[in-house]
């Protein structure tokens, strides 16, 4: 292979603290022999365009397309909602996504990821996972047996996701949270958009859209 051809193309929408840490992780990550490389961050924010940060240049998503076109997209937000929209506008610019495993990731081979999804280092993935489209891990995160992340998850740094849970779509859990075991014939469900604080333990399941927090887990009035 040509020293072209072992790069992986790798933009971050969004330089702020998570795409920072994006463009760090595409940088330990490998796919076979190739290896990924962050050539620049996409913002919509024209008073960053132009700018570098941490020495990679920022760019519109149209300039970034022209330049790249071969590079597939990483979306950088935390928020479920936002990370989602940022994926619908980087599409109708016809970006494709990468897939980001850091290589301190420990998980088996029956684990199914979705495009655009990112598992940071330290994280742990074991068996019979199903992780959806542009599902976020953070650093220190585990997902046990037979879990499922919905579409646009985020796992904050340190969240544990145990044995027969399920999460919907666009499910926030905050760092050091914990969802207790469900079972296989009834797991602990999570609703869409449904939000899990800080440090909350979750030993039922939650309704669509409700936030919780505590030890254990109650809704926030």
């Amino acid at each position: 292979m040509t020293e072209n051809k072992l790069v992986e193309q790798v933009v971050i929408y969004g330089c702020g603290g998570s795409g920072r840490e994006l463009a760090w992780l595409a940088a330990s990550c490998r796919r076979g022999r190739k290896k990924y490389q962050a050539v620049c961050f996409m913002d919509d924010d024209q008073a960053r365009q132009g700018q570098k940060v941490n020495g990679i240049p920022v760019m519109s998503l149209e300039e970034t397309r022209r330049v790249y076109p071969e590079a597939r997209a990483v979306c950088s937000a935390g928020s479920p909602v936002i990370r989602e929209k940022m994926v619908e506008n980087a599409a109708r610019f016809g970006f494709d996504f990468a897939t980001l495993i850091h290589p301190r990731v420990e998980r088996s081979g029956h684990v199914e990821i979705g495009p655009g999804a990112v598992i940071c280092a330290g994280s742990v993935v074991t068996v019979n996972v199903i992780i959806g489209r542009h599902v976020q891990i953070n650093v220190n995160c585990t997902v046990s047996h037979d879990a499922v992340l919905g579409d646009y998850c985020t796992l904050a740094p340190g969240a544990h996701i145990t044995g027969c849970n399920r999460l919907g779509r666009g499910v926030f859990v905050g760092a050091g949270a914990v969802i207790i075991n469900g079972n296989i014939n009834e797991p602990i469900v999570i609703g869409d958009n449904a939000v899990i604080g800080a440090g909350a333990v979750v030993t039922a399941s939650i309704l669509a859209g409700v936030t919780v927090a505590g030890v254990p887990a109650r809704p926030v009035t």
